[in-house]
């Protein structure tokens, strides 16, 4: 399968959250092997890009999907095994994965059935890429096990490159996969002055914090930042409407603990994409957001809050050393952060343009682009998968996280799994629109109530 200077590269991108799908696209794009033909004279010609959704709670919405801002050649929502049915029927250069750990580590498995090869392990299949989207601050080794066995894992920076490789190499797995890179969506105009108004964004995010308490201090901090600045704009940027599911779940949304509130003029709500926003900011705030990263990158004054403590609970721990921390008392009364210049390069942020181990930012996927070209290259094809889970080093673990995905511990499919290729009937997709309106009204108004009652 390796790629041909006469079509344009292949890549498909299989995610299961509107983020995870942003991350995929724009990874795709950055990444789609290079088509010359050596004399460096020939325009590369654009990547087609397959998009597939794998079906599941956080399936995004069309407005979630509008808003990344990046359009595939194809799109379509898929079961697991309807995606693995169509990787054997179309020829691709580079699959992304861009899934939570488990998701990864079951498609790896039932890819390595479907591409088992000759008898030499090798065939002719797409280099295969995963990574994560954005601050990696919980469930390292274990995020990073799941992930084991894809052709690139991608870290989003030198720091966690260096944490990636430290976690393979300490298993006895083979580290050769970590490929340092950086966030494909960082971007945008670097920050140049103060705005008319000045502007105060805060970025919300889904489950950090969890509990109505804190939730409704944070709203209630920013609603008072607006009334003691007239003069500014304060927005509350939000990452879905109510109903619509992201990554993680989100169980007492802001706008729901906003309706309580009679809300200055000066402050809104506001959805679309980050770097649109972001285009007028001013100050920048959230407690632990990727948000703060692109921020970061464009020179913008960013402020990771303290008001909740520093937790690994939060993920604000993450930004500890970065000159970011401050509270909402600090900022009431005008303070304005500088970070750490050592620590914003270890981030993988080009701050000032320079990223991590110098060099453009459009440079941070050289070696992913040139590792990828070498695999595709290879005589034969490329080497059967080898996930560091398998039936014999994780007996215990993997069949259920196989099973979940209606896959059996060999990576086939179990009986009763998903079996037909067609795009679902009108009656399918109604009933599915109905189980999901279902499952998040269970998530976002049952459950509260189910442990407010609990706590009693």
């Amino acid at each position: 399968m390796p790629a041909s200077t006469a079509n344009p590269p292949r890549i498909a991108v299989l995610a299961d959250s509107d983020t995870r799908w942003k991350w995929g696209a724009l990874t795709a794009t950055r990444i789609a092997p290079s088509m010359e033909t050596g004399s460096g004279s020939e325009a590369q010609p654009a990547p087609v890009l397959d998009g597939f959704l794998l079906r599941g709670r956080a399936t995004p919405t069309p407005r979630q999907l509008a808003e990344v801002g990046v359009r595939a050649d194809s799109l379509r929502e898929v079961t697991a095994v309807e995606f693995l049915r169509a990787m054997t029927r179309t020829p691709y250069d580079v699959l992304v994965l861009a899934l939570v750990g488990g998701g990864v580590q079951a498609i790896l498995h039932g890819l390595k059935r479907i591409w088992e090869g000759d008898g030499e392990g090798r065939s002719e299949r797409p280099v295969v890429v995963t990574g994560y989207v954005g601050v990696v601050y919980e469930k390292l080794a274990d995020g990073l096990l799941l992930r084991h066995g894809a052709d690139l894992v991608l870290a989003n920076s030198r720091q966690d490159a260096e944490r990636f490789r430290a976690v393979y190499e300490g298993v006895g797995a083979d580290a050769s996969s970590v490929t340092e890179v950086a966030l494909p969506f960082l971007g945008g105009a670097p920050y140049t002055g103060e705005h008319d108004p000045y502007t105060v964004v805060f970025a919300a995010q889904p489950s950090v914090p969890e509990n109505r308490r804190d939730r409704t201090y944070l709203l209630n901090r920013l609603v008072q930042h607006a009334r003691l600045h007239p003069e500014r704009e304060v927005l509350l940027k939000l990452r879905s409407k109510p109903g619509e599911h992201t990554t993680h779940i989100e169980e007492l949304p802001y706008q729901k603990l906003a309706q309580k509130h009679g809300l200055p003029p000066n402050f809104r709500l506001v959805y679309g994409n980050m770097g649109e926003v972001l285009d007028r900011t001013d100050l920048m705030v959230t407690v632990s957001s990727t948000a703060a990263l692109e921020s970061l990158h464009r020179r913008i004054p960013t402020v990771v809050l303290t008001d909740l403590g520093v937790r690994e609970a939060l993920g604000n721990h993450h930004f500890v050393g970065s000159g970011c921390l401050a509270s909402w008392d600090q900022l009431d009364a005008g303070h304005r952060p500088a970070p750490d210049e050592d620590w914003v390069a270890r981030q993988g942020v080009a701050a000032g343009g320079t990223p991590s181990g110098g060099g453009s930012y459009a440079s941070s996927w050289d070696v992913a682009r040139e590792r990828i070209a070498k695999l595709l290259a290879l005589p034969g094809g490329l080497p059967a998968l080898t996930p560091y889970y398998t039936p014999a080093t994780a007996p215990g673990y993997l069949p259920g996280i196989l099973a979940r995905h209606h896959l059996g511990p060999d990576g086939n499919p179990l009986p009763g799994a998903p079996s037909t290729d067609k795009d679902p009937g009108p009656v399918r997709q109604i009933v599915r629109r109905a189980a999901r309106g279902a499952y998040r009204h269970g998530v976002q108004r049952v459950a509260p109530v189910i442990r407010r009652m609990g706590e009693l």
